[in-house]
C-alpha cells in the first residue's frame, strides 16, 4: 500500500483524506457498510489519545465505569422528545435466541437514558454528590453518509456523566470539562481549537447549554471535536434522579454529559497531513522516531546495524516510542518516503559514515528536505532527539494556529461580503442566535453557526442575518 501515490489535497481533498486513512495503515473497511475496522497503527494512536484524556479526566476527579450496550426502547421512550433527532440514526433489536423480543432493545446512540436509570438508583442524599462518572464504549448511530472516523456507523468514545445539586455546580463541570477537551486538543494534538457555547438550534436538544470546541481543517472546513452539555433538570425528572438535601429536602439533582470520539482521529490527519500523508505531533504519535540503517553490504551492515541497536536501546530506555526498520528487501529511500507518509515526527538515519563520524542524521517530519535535517554528535543524540520532539509540537501547533487565524474573518452589517467568506473560510460575526436566521443562513450558504467563542469582548451589534440586536458574535463555517 505505502507505495501507491496519495491524490494531492488539491487536486481532491476527499480523496487525499481516504488514501491517507487507508495507506497509512490507519483503518479500514469493515464488511458492514459504514463501518471500519481501526488497524494496530490507528488504534495505538487512539490508545495515547485514551491514555491522555483518561488521566486529565482522573485528575479532576472522575471515575471509569461500564454500562450496557443495550438500552430498553421505553427509555428513549421517556425522552423521546430529547431522542427525537436520534429516531432515524437508532439500531434496534427485535430478535434473540431466535425469538422474537417482548421489549425491543436499541443499542445504544449514546448513554444519557441507562445511565440516568442507575443514578436514579445510586443517589439518594447529598452526601452522594457529585457522581462524577466516565465510560469508554462504542455507540451505534445509522449514518447514511459515512466516512472513515469522521462518521460511522460504530464509532469508539468517551462520554462523561456527572450528578449535582445545583445548576452551578453542573454548569461548572460543564465548562470545566470543556477545558479539559482544549488543554488536550492544544497541548497534545496540537491542534488550536476554539471552545464556544452552541446556538439554542445546534445545541443537543435534551440539554440547557451545549459548549463545543471547533476546530479548522486543511481545507477551511471546521469540525466539531468534544462537546460538553450542561443537562439541567431534563434527565433527572425522566428518570428521577432525586437527592435529599441538608435540610431533608426532596430535590431532582442537575446532570451533564460530555464526550470525544474516534473523530479526533480525522481532526489530527485533517489539521496537519500534507501531501505526503501523515503529520503527527510527537505526544500522540504511535512512533516518535524510527533509525533507518543504511548499507550497501554485509560489511557495512554489521558496523552499522549494532551501532543503530545501541541508539535504539537508548532511546527506548528514556521513553522515546522507537522503531529500528530492519525490514529486508527494501531501500533505504522506501523506508524513508513510508515513515515520512505515516508521520512519524523524527526519522533517524545511520550510515556507514555516521558510525565513522560517530554521529547520526536527524530528519523533522514537520520540515521536509534538507532544511529538516540535522547532524548530531551520538554521545548527545538521545538529548537532541528529545528536545526536537518537543520543538516539532509547538511548531506544528503554531502552524496550524497561523493557518486557522489567517481564515478566520470579521464582518459586519455586509451579508454579501460574510457569503463570500463562507466560500473559503469562517466568518466571525454579530448573531442573534435565532432559529430563523440560523436556518436561512444554512440554506442560502450551505454553511451553520459553529460557536460563540467563550473568549470574546462584550458588546453589542446588528446580527448578520436580520439586523436585529446581538449580543454576541458567532463563528460560521461550512462543517463536516
Amino acid at each position: 500500500m505505502s507505495s501507491q501515490v496519495i491524490t494531492p489535497r488539491s487536486e481532491d481533498y476527499s480523496r487525499w483524506y481516504t488514501d491517507v486513512v487507508q495507506r497509512t495503515d490507519l483503518a479500514d473497511y469493515a464488511p458492514v457498510r459504514g463501518c471500519m475496522i481501526i488497524k494496530p497503527y490507528g488504534y495505538a494512536l487512539w490508545e495515547n489519545i485514551q491514555a491522555q484524556l483518561d488521566r486529565r479526566f482522573k485528575d479532576t476527579g472522575h471515575q471509569n465505569a461500564y454500562f450496557p450496550l443495550f438500552i430498553p426502547e421505553e427509555f428513549l421512550e421517556k425522552e423521546k422528545e430529547n431522542f427525537e433527532g436520534f429516531s432515524p440514526e437508532l439500531a434496534v433489536v427485535t430478535i434473540g435466541g431466535g425469538q422474537e423480543l417482548e421489549q425491543k432493545l436499541v443499542v445504544r446512540p449514546t448513554s444519557e437514558t441507562i445511565i440516568g436509570h442507575t443514578f436514579a438508583n445510586w443517589i439518594q442524599s447529598y452526601r452522594d454528590l457529585p457522581l462524577l462518572i466516565n465510560q469508554w464504549a462504542n455507540v451505534v448511530r445509522w449514518e447514511m453518509r459515512t466516512r472513515l472516523f469522521l462518521r460511522t456507523l460504530e464509532f469508539l468514545w468517551q462520554e462523561g456523566h456527572t450528578a449535582h445539586a445545583t445548576f452551578e455546580d453542573a454548569e461548572e463541570e460543564t465548562l470545566r470539562m470543556l477545558g479539559v477537551y482544549t488543554d488536550f486538543a492544544v497541548n497534545e494534538a496540537a491542534i488550536p481549537v476554539i471552545p464556544g457555547r452552541k446556538s439554542e438550534h445546534e445545541k443537543f436538544a435534551g440539554a440547557m447549554h451545549s459548549y463545543t470546541i471547533e476546530a479548522m481543517m486543511g481545507d477551511k472546513r471546521a469540525l466539531q471535536s468534544g462537546t460538553s452539555h450542561n443537562l439541567g433538570q431534563n434527565f433527572a425528572r425522566a428518570f428521577e434522579i432525586r437527592y435529599t438535601d441538608e435540610d431533608n429536602q426532596l430535590k431532582h439533582c442537575w446532570t451533564t454529559s460530555w464526550g470525544m470520539s474516534t473523530r479526533i482521529v480525522g481532526a489530527i490527519i485533517m489539521a496537519h497531513g500534507d501531501d505526503q500523508g501523515l503529520r503527527l505531533p510527537p505526544r500522540l504519535a504511535p512512533i516518535q522516531a524510527v533509525i533507518v540503517p543504511i548499507f550497501k553490504n554485509d560489511a557495512e551492515r554489521s558496523a552499522v546495524v549494532p551501532f543503530a541497536e545501541a541508539f535504539s536501546a537508548e532511546l527506548k530506555a528514556a521513553g522515546v516510542r522507537i522503531k529500528l526498520d530492519l525490514r529486508e528487501g527494501l531501500s533505504p529511500g522506501f523506508k524513508f518516503n513510508d515513515w515520512e507518509m505515516r508521520g512519524v515526527p523524527v526519522r533517524v538515519e545511520i550510515g556507514p559514515r555516521d558510525v565513522q563520524n560517530h554521529s547520526v542524521v536527524l530528519a523533522r517530519r514537520d520540515v521536509p528536505g534538507k532544511p529538516g535535517k540535522q547532524f548530531v554528535p551520538r554521545d548527545g543524540a538521545a538529548a537532541r532527539l528529545a528536545e526536537l520532539l518537543v520543538e516539532i509540537q509547538a511548531a506544528m501547533l503554531e502552524s496550524a494556529r497561523t493557518f486557522r487565524d489567517a481564515n478566520i474573518h470579521p464582518v459586519e452589517n455586509d451579508y454579501a461580503a460574510f457569503q463570500e467568506i463562507l466560500k473559503d473560510g469562517w466568518a466571525y460575526t454579530w448573531f442573534c442566535g435565532d432559529k430563523d436566521c440560523e436556518e436561512r443562513i444554512k440554506d442560502e450558504n450551505q454553511a451553520v453557526s459553529r460557536c460563540f467563542p467563550l473568549d470574546q469582548e462584550p458588546g453589542e451589534g446588528q446580527c448578520i442575518k436580520c439586523g436585529g440586536k446581538a449580543t454576541r458574535r458567532a463563528l460560521f463555517a461550512r462543517a463536516y
